[in-house]
């Protein structure tokens, strides 16, 4: 039975919750200095200090569940503006109504007072700033891992052409030499690596990504389901309308023959006999 091995997504996301489970509280030392002109001490200070925390890590949350919810909905790459103007306004909207009603339902049941009137002329004003301070700090993330993989991208195609093509094998990662490789195919939702020994990889990249990064000179897209490596190919015959039927060498896993259509037809014709 051939080796079947399954090559793991490569992905590196912002640890935001680490990061905000540590800010969120030096956020409130910095809003009771820039707030209170004498802050309360003993127990009612821990208290007041711990009930404001969560209610950061509340309001936090909530602008977290819309970023994430615009990421898929929304992207930054159909209109960083629009997505822009909609994030800030969402997030510094739903994030100061948590905080506003938190805090009338903790003064409710504390207290017999009404809140502050500072809070809703001063405090909210200093909340609105930190909102867009976070909001921040999730696009410089995005266009951190945009350039990220871009950068590994380009990295990744350099090392391909050195080394030959990466794969996972048990606990490692090895280089299939390019001329071990018969091509690549289309089976079901995975894409597959078939080398000339029978042995099958399961590869996380699309026939288009792959397309763009194999060598052009071994390797020919002949249609949807297959990129084939020039040693795999015998000979092809014209068709009617201009399709060819490619003729492979009899390499178990792959078809005999896999017509190109009309339009690949010429591109085809001059890769597999450059002279």
């Amino acid at each position: 039975m051939a080796d079947v091995t399954i090559a793991p997504a490569q992905r590196h996301p912002f640890r935001d919750i680490r990061l905000f489970l540590i800010l969120i509280p030096f956020i409130n030392v910095l809003n009771y200095y820039l707030t209170y002109t004498h802050i309360p001490s003993g127990w009612r200070l821990v208290a007041t200090f711990l009930i404001d925390t969560l209610e950061g890590y509340a309001a936090w949350w909530m602008i977290r569940l819309l970023i994430h919810r615009l990421d898929r909905q929304f992207p930054y790459e159909r209109s960083f503006v629009q997505r822009l103007i909609m994030q800030c306004t969402v997030t510094s909207v739903a994030g100061i109504l948590v905080i506003a009603s938190t805090t009338e339902l903790v003064n409710f049941l504390a207290t017999d007072k009404p809140v502050p009137r500072t809070f809703y002329t001063h405090d909210i004003f200093i909340f609105f700033i930190w909102i867009l301070a976070i909001n921040g700090i999730y696009i410089g993330a995005h266009f951190y891992d945009q350039f990220r993989q871009a950068d590994l991208t380009k990295h990744e195609a350099l090392r391909i052409r050195q080394e030959g093509f990466m794969v996972r094998s048990g606990r490692q990662n090895v280089a299939v030499p390019f001329n071990e490789i018969a091509g690549f195919y289309v089976d079901g939702e995975y894409t597959m690596l078939l080398t000339d020994q029978q042995k099958r990889y399961v590869i996380d990249q699309s026939l288009d990504k792959l397309e763009e990064e194999l060598p052009a000179e071994w390797f020919f897209r002949l249609n949807r389901q297959y990129i084939l490596h020039r040693q795999s190919l015998s000979a092809f015959d014209r068709m009617e309308n201009g399709k060819l039927n490619v003729r492979l060498k009899g390499t178990p896993g792959f078809p005999e023959s896999i017509q190109v259509s009309r339009t690949k037809a010429p591109a085809f014709k001059k890769w597999f006999s450059p002279d």
